[in-house]
């Protein structure tokens, strides 16, 4: 089973945490840019569902492309909300995204259960501003965060 592991890293000149604790029957992974637990959203998805694997993109070989979240995944509030409902949809690709990761790396190594764990993931990021440059912004930081959980996911099987 795996443990605890946290990192940090300046992402788009702000310090971002990512802290992923397993537990016997979920997962908690909690990102935060401001030293707090914001948002807590729980995925879960049948444990019946393929997990798509990540695409190859011939484009950027140096990068590691996401594997996309299965369309049956379901994702459900547990505590705080988005600050603002603009950002609500972007919270959902986190903890979307983030689950399939945590998943992904937990069949990879053969440890996933007859049911798959679920994942808990709590959020607590800075508003990136407005515009095209809040739009690149939030990118940065997705990419980023999702590098941290690979990171850390990949960190234990060492």
């Amino acid at each position: 089973m795996f443990q605890s592991a946290q990192t940090e890293r300046v992402l788009n000149s702000v310090r971002t945490e990512v802290l992923i604790q397993g537990f016997a029957d979920r997962f908690l992974v909690l990102v935060t840019q401001v030293g707090k637990v914001g948002n807590l959203i729980q995925a879960t998805i049948p444990a019946t569902v393929q997990l798509p694997s990540a695409p190859v993109d011939t484009h950027e070989p140096n990068q590691r492309p996401l594997p996309p979240p299965p369309p049956s995944i379901e994702l459900t509030p547990l505590l705080g909300h988005a600050p603002s409902p603009d950002a609500q949809p972007l919270y959902s690709l986190y903890a979307a995204q983030i689950a399939t990761l945590v998943w992904t790396a937990e069949t990879e190594r053969g440890l996933i259960a007859p049911s798959r764990p679920s994942v808990i993931v709590g959020l607590a990021l800075r508003k990136a501003g407005q515009g095209e440059d809040a739009s690149n912004a939030d990118t940065t930081v997705f990419h980023g965060v999702m590098d941290m959980v690979r990171d850390l996911l990949e960190q234990r099987e060492h």
